[in-house]
């Protein structure tokens, strides 16, 4: 095919022509299903690829194909066939060989497939992060044995994190305090990963004030060049290593909020391409450490879909930075930034219960509770233990109260599965102390 073309855009056709705009979703989950939404809002066609069927986002596109997407010639085969404008991976189960093959025959991986490749692996990560970015990291170490888990937790110094070296979600981490979790972080690691698991990185335990993420967004401004726009860091908090509760804005310093703008700039400039990010940073005081970057909308940015306009959410901006159309901002300290309306936050809702036909109940309450308040349900079919079914929102005058309104939401919320007894959620497991 003829080399696409990234620039800035000023005109958009109608889905299903011949003139359509086209995005094609590799990863079909509840992040990927807002994209779609956003993207469809906008009249661009949208195809849904996932390794399983009736996925979110496969659930609202146009249309939806359920395949292996590590099998090169199912993956090429089907992208040659839709020709997408834009291919949007979400997932780490890809052939990331085939994304770099595809990205040299013309193809528009997003945001590009060096960083698709680097930033799926937590091994290559770390290196450009503290080495080709030059940013601040926490002292990490990587083992390929339990012997070796060993001596890495020894030169990092306990208590630290133990990380499977390819996953997601917290899938594969462990906390290890102490000599004696060792072989319990082995373990998880090999057991519970999403993707590599016989190979993990240990990492410094940061003391740190706030956990923040914060959403940059590469895009084409007026005169068509690159720029990067900045909303306000979201705070966040994990059980498990999992997002639970995420806010806007997060409590920061001016001068920590500017380090964390210039930290995440760092990081997606050695990456390069179009798109949102969401890069994880610690924060104490002042000062800030890199430690994850997803070069796509991320989980604990879904609090954007209460606390930004219509059409500005992060699977929004998204959208719009890969299409080349224009990311509006206003200019704060000599950084693009975007406010948000009010202070919000998010809290999720996870199932009490593994099976299938879910059904949530006790709603009536749950979406009476303050005016300015969602719920959004993913329509995941399949119930697992502790499995993220859908996601509460709140606005407040303060992130603090906003925080306390999506927590108690959340857990008004009641899950049942296969016509069981409807169950509040596992409250131990999920409550912020306020």
């Amino acid at each position: 095919m003829a080399k696409y073309e990234r620039k800035k855009r000023d005109v958009l056709g109608s889905p299903l022509t011949k003139n359509t705009a086209k995005i094609m979703m590799l990863g079909s989950g509840e992040l990927g299903r807002e994209v779609v939404i956003e993207a469809q809002r906008l009249g661009i066609e949208t195809v849904a690829v996932d390794r399983y069927g009736r996925a979110p986002a496969q659930q609202v596109a146009h249309r939806a194909y359920t395949i292996n997407m590590q099998d090169a010639g199912a993956l090429r085969s089907l992208i040659e066939y839709e020709k997408p404008d834009a291919i949007i991976p979400e997932i780490e189960a890809i052939s990331l060989d085939t994304l770099q093959e595809l990205e040299d025959d013309g193809w528009n991986i997003i945001p590009n497939a060096r960083a698709t490749y680097i930033t799926m692996h937590r091994e290559r990560s770390r290196e450009m992060i503290t080495k080709e970015a030059g940013v601040k990291a926490s002292k990490y170490a990587y083992a390929r044995s339990l012997d070796e888990l060993r001596d890495a937790c020894e030169k990092v110094g306990y208590p630290c994190w133990s990380k499977a070296i390819m996953s997601s979600s917290g899938y594969g981490s462990y906390f290890v305090a102490t000599p004696e979790d060792v072989e319990k972080a082995w373990k998880a690691a090999n057991t519970k990963a999403r993707g590599q698991g016989d190979w993990v990185i240990v990492e410094q335990h940061i003391d740190f004030d706030i956990e923040v993420t914060e959403l940059a967004i590469r895009h084409f401004d007026e005169n068509g060049k690159i720029v990067t726009t900045f909303p306000k860091p979201v705070g966040h908090y994990q059980i498990e290593g999992d997002y639970h509760a995420s806010w806007q804005p997060a409590e920061v310093s001016e001068k920590a909020e500017k380090n964390i703008y210039k930290t995440t700039q760092k990081i997606t400039d050695t990456l390069g391409g179009l798109g949102l990010f969401g890069c994880e940073l610690f924060v104490k005081g002042d000062d800030v450490w890199a430690n994850e970057i997803s070069p796509r909308p991320h989980d604990t940015g879904m609090v954007t879909m209460m606390t930004h306009p219509p059409g500005f959410s992060e699977q929004g901006l998204h959208v719009r930075a890969v299409l080349g159309l224009p990311v509006p901002s206003f200019k704060r300290d000599g950084f693009n930034v975007i406010e948000p309306l009010k202070p919000g936050a998010s809290h999720v809702i996870k199932s009490p219960h593994a099976g299938w036909d879910a059904e949530f109940g006790n709603l009536y309450n749950a979406m009476n509770m303050y005016p300015e308040s969602a719920i959004r349900f993913f329509g995941k079919t399949e119930a697992r233990l502790h499995r993220r079914m859908g996601v509460a929102l709140a606005l407040a005058d303060t992130a603090q109260e906003a925080k306390a309104r999506a927590q108690k939401i959340a857990h008004a919320v009641q899950i049942r599965v296969n016509g069981s007894s409807f169950e509040p959620q596992d409250d131990h497991r999920m409550h912020l102390e306020l």
